[in-house]
């Protein structure tokens, strides 16, 4: 009896891969769950994205984070601590934090000046959480071996985020050293990328996928309050 063909992903194969790329001043397309997400971890990358996106130099990169990064580099009051791990451990949501950062954070300081001016605003750095699990494989990667990675979404400046491969613009994918495709991604229905919530002053910066999620557990557990969305 033959015995059936199938495929399965490697994630761990997968995000080496990418991360490689970018160790190398290259650039990497790689699949989290609120779209695809294109990245680079140098200044020298991080400009030729914004060239190729059309990015207005208002626009900043987020950091690429997982829970850890995050509570070594934000500086965050205990309240708003436990704003995001309730949002993204307890209720395992994606999310934008933006928040004051550590300076002195060995993953700041291995930050290029130049790269850093594109990806932080008024000192604070913006950080998507949660976001799956090659997400959760290149933040691992990114801590142990000190490097940072800073993306976007893989499209156009305002032509919405993809969710698919097959959709991002060709000039995209041809300056990428590496795609990594996973398909279709979890969050494709909201058709926007994550929320993006500055936890210091509780001001929403984006109305993103899962809003209306986020919104109660903050309504709930903090009584926060958040803007109707868009």
């Amino acid at each position: 009896m033959n015995s059936p063909t199938f495929t399965l992903p490697d994630i761990g194969a997968d995000a080496r891969r990418a991360f490689d790329a970018l160790k190398k001043g290259g650039i990497a397309i790689f699949p989290v769950d609120v779209g695809y997400t294109i990245a680079g971890g140098s200044a020298a990358s991080l400009a030729r994205i914004f060239k190729a996106k059309g990015r207005a130099p208002t626009k900043l990169n987020a950091m690429v984070g997982d829970m850890t990064i995050h509570r070594e580099l934000h500086v965050l009051d205990e309240r708003a601590s436990a704003m995001v791990s309730c949002l993204t451990e307890s209720y395992d949501l994606p999310i934008g934090a933006i928040a004051p950062y550590r300076t002195e954070h060995p993953l700041m300081r291995a930050l290029d000046p130049t790269a850093l001016v594109g990806s932080t605003k008024d000192g604070t750095v913006a950080m998507l959480l949660n976001a799956g699990p090659l997400h959760r494989e290149l933040c691992r990667l990114s801590r142990e071996e000190c490097f940072p990675i800073f993306g976007s979404s893989a499209n156009l400046t305002n032509t919405g985020t993809k969710f698919r491969v097959q959709d991002i613009p060709q000039e995209l994918l041809s300056l990428a050293d590496v795609v990594v495709d996973h398909g279709l991604r979890k969050y494709h229905r909201y058709q926007r990328s994550a929320t993006l919530i500055n936890f210091q002053t509780m001001d929403v910066v984006r109305v993103g996928s899962c809003y209306e999620l986020v919104a109660d557990v903050l309504q709930r557990h903090f009584g926060v309050e958040l803007p109707p969305a868009d």
